[in-house]
């Protein structure tokens, strides 16, 4: 039985189906990822800009060093200053989510008032997000974002 011969009417499907599912992968996956992303951090970056670098410099003046872990359903937050104390907080403002999603999110409210802080929170496993938020006991804000590993 012989083979039938190849047209350039069939070149030309073959061609146009390739390409069709590569267009419409790529607008699938375009969508998704647009779709998937919370939005911007700041509604005017260049006025947020102007105070950066003077919010930045009195954060590393306090010497605060966080650290978090996860265990058994339990998220801790240790904040420690440069002499091994725990860091004076008037105010502390937390969440924790995914990076790539807000849906998410969740506040989280520290009973404790002095470091280390803990809550129970369920997390599934995967990366989070820890969004910190605190204002020390002299006035100075502070702002930072820890990575959270939870492991199946």
């Amino acid at each position: 039985m012989a083979a039938k011969p190849l047209t350039g009417r069939k070149v030309l499907v073959i061609v146009v189906s390739a390409f069709g599912v590569i267009i419409g992968v790529n607008f699938t996956m375009a969508y998704l990822a647009v779709d998937s992303f919370p939005g911007l951090e700041v509604k005017n970056t260049y006025v947020t800009s102007q105070s950066f670098d003077r919010e930045r410099a009195a954060q590393l003046t306090l010497g605060w060093t966080l650290e978090t872990g996860y265990e058994d359903g339990t998220l801790t937050l240790s904040i420690v200053d440069a002499d091994g104390n725990p860091g004076e907080v008037s105010e502390l403002n937390a969440s924790v989510g995914r990076a790539t999603h807000a849906n998410a999110d969740v506040t989280l409210n520290f009973a404790q008032t002095q470091s280390p802080y803990s809550i129970d929170l369920p997390l599934d496993y995967g990366k989070w997000e820890l969004r910190l938020s605190a204002i020390a006991t002299d006035g100075t804000p502070f702002r930072q974002r820890l990575s959270v590993i939870v492991k199946p």
